[in-house]
């Protein structure tokens, strides 16, 4: 009787190792383990995405994930690379107004993470208030396939700025900078945060003058994916007092997309590292939106990509 309940036992535990193993490989099948390598695309250098892509690189690190970095044009080029399955591309930023979910099917959008401005930096001995006094001048506007030149060609436009009546180049990020110091360009059109490098030696330039959005409202009104913002005077340096006054400008949101089929795991990772990256105070964004914003996305998406908002 007692080897017979020992047969009986045997049988059971046999039983269970195999159920266990059976629902480990189902499990392995159905819910790969998640990579160990993912790539981004961010921008061209000196831009707030390639700015903050590095940030988001370190944070990944620490958890054993290597993130690497893919140099773009900008948005566009993102959008395309995301949607290209052999691009490798999983996850990137986009401007506001890039792509919208009948643009870009089988992307997600994991939420505005924060406001860039656009930045009209120009050399003129003069002021300029207008945007139709940029006629006749060569803007860097940023390559083809960046939102930089896509917003450029649409904004300047409605002032009578295009390329007829002015020299557009496709200077971008750093290679901008270097073209208006170098006498190559009049004025520069570029995006980004004001911790971005580019944007940062512009509004240090004491050489270099940035031009106001007095009708920063009538813009957004015009354009809605655009947000009206505000550098306050000596934001930037309160010592040497740049800027020297309250400069109006107008602005859009930054988001992260990711593709449709991306690993949970990778998911909840780059939810903190949003987080992490972008919930201190910045010159657009104050640190209690910021949180509550992320409460309400860790909430809703519950740390699951299944559960995050479709690109809208």
């Amino acid at each position: 009787m007692l080897g017979f309940s020992r047969w009986r036992l045997f049988k059971g535990l046999a039983t269970i190792v195999c159920i266990v193993g059976i629902v480990s490989l189902l499990l392995m099948y159905f819910i790969p383990a998640p990579p160990s390598r993912v790539i981004m695309a961010t921008a061209f250098k000196g831009a707030s995405f390639e700015y903050y892509g590095r940030q988001y690189r370190e944070i990944f690190a620490r958890h054993g994930v290597d993130l690497e970095l893919r140099e773009t044009a900008g948005s566009v080029e993102n959008v395309k690379l995301l949607q290209d399955a052999k691009s490798g591309v999983q996850i990137t930023f986009v401007t506001g107004g890039v792509s919208d979910g009948k643009q870009a099917p089988g992307l997600l959008s994991l939420g505005t993470v924060y406001n860039q401005p656009y930045w009209i930096f120009y050399s003129s001995p003069e002021p300029l208030d207008r945007l139709s006094q940029l006629k006749g001048k060569r803007i860097a506007v940023g390559p083809e396939g960046s939102g930089t030149r896509l917003s450029g060609e649409k904004i300047l436009g409605k002032g009578g700025v295009n390329s007829e009546t002015a020299t557009l180049l496709p200077f971008a990020g750093l290679g901008a900078v270097n073209a208006l110091n170098d006498g190559k360009v009049d004025v520069v059109w570029i995006i980004g945060s004001p911790d971005a490098t580019a944007v940062r030696f512009l509004l240090e330039n004491p050489n270099v003058r940035l031009l106001s959005f007095p009708m920063a409202e009538a813009y957004t009104r015009i354009f809605p994916e655009l947000v009206r913002l505000e550098l306050p005077k000596g934001v930037i340096d309160v010592d040497r007092t740049i800027p020297p006054n309250d400069v109006p400008l107008i602005g859009t949101t930054s988001k992260v997309l990711v593709l449709i089929d991306i690993h949970p795991e990778i998911v909840n990772l780059l939810l903190q590292t949003m987080v992490e990256t972008h919930r201190g105070q910045e010159i657009f964004q104050h640190p209690l939106s910021a949180l509550a914003q992320w409460w309400i996305l860790g909430s809703s998406c519950n740390l699951s990509i299944k559960t995050s908002r479709r690109i809208g």
